[in-house]
């Protein structure tokens, strides 16, 4: 804990997660394709990882998605790996990017092809549900401080999205 009571900085590659799953025949929609309900379960899971590993093992919820794009479909037999990556940290918040790969079961494609992409925000909460800092994150590349940069885009659009809404709501 630094003098403030925070935690110390963490680097991003300390948080990183990533988590594969086959898809079974009941992971299917009625058009034959993997449910993107499935998909978003498997980046919500591997961003839940990425954040309480970011938080030390600490308690993080699941406050918004920010965009999910469905890229390609994914069918029965795919391996499906989510990468999830911390972009960035507010004070008790923190953004994840989730990139997600299918590997073609039917050896149709020969290298995972990206399928899905993927913005959560996590709030570290305490034992009261209430929440609570999380360390802050040290970027270690060109490539993270990109991320940084675009997370705090994406968090400064939520901002503003939610202040309109609060000013139109008091105008009623």
């Amino acid at each position: 804990m630094t003098e403030h009571g925070f935690m110390e900085p963490m680097p991003v590659d300390k948080s990183r997660a990533r988590l594969a799953h086959v898809m079974q025949i009941t992971d299917t929609n009625i058009h034959g394709n993997i449910h993107g309900g499935v998909i978003m379960k498997l980046v919500d899971e591997a961003a839940g990882a990425c954040a309480q590993r970011h938080c030390r093992g600490g308690r993080a919820v699941t406050v918004a998605m920010d965009e999910m794009i469905l890229r390609l479909p994914v069918h029965v037999g795919d391996l499906v790996t989510a990468y999830a990556s911390i972009n960035g940290t507010g004070t008790t918040s923190m953004e994840i990017g989730v990139r997600v790969t299918a590997e073609r079961f039917d050896g149709s494609v020969t290298e995972p092809e990206h399928v899905a992409s993927a913005y959560l925000v996590f709030v570290g909460i305490d034992e009261n549900q209430r929440p609570m800092p999380v360390p802050q994150v040290t970027m270690e590349s060109d490539e993270d401080r990109r991320r940084q940069r675009e997370a705090q885009i994406r968090r400064d659009s939520r901002l503003t999205h939610r202040a309109a809404i609060e000013a139109s709501r008091a105008e009623s």
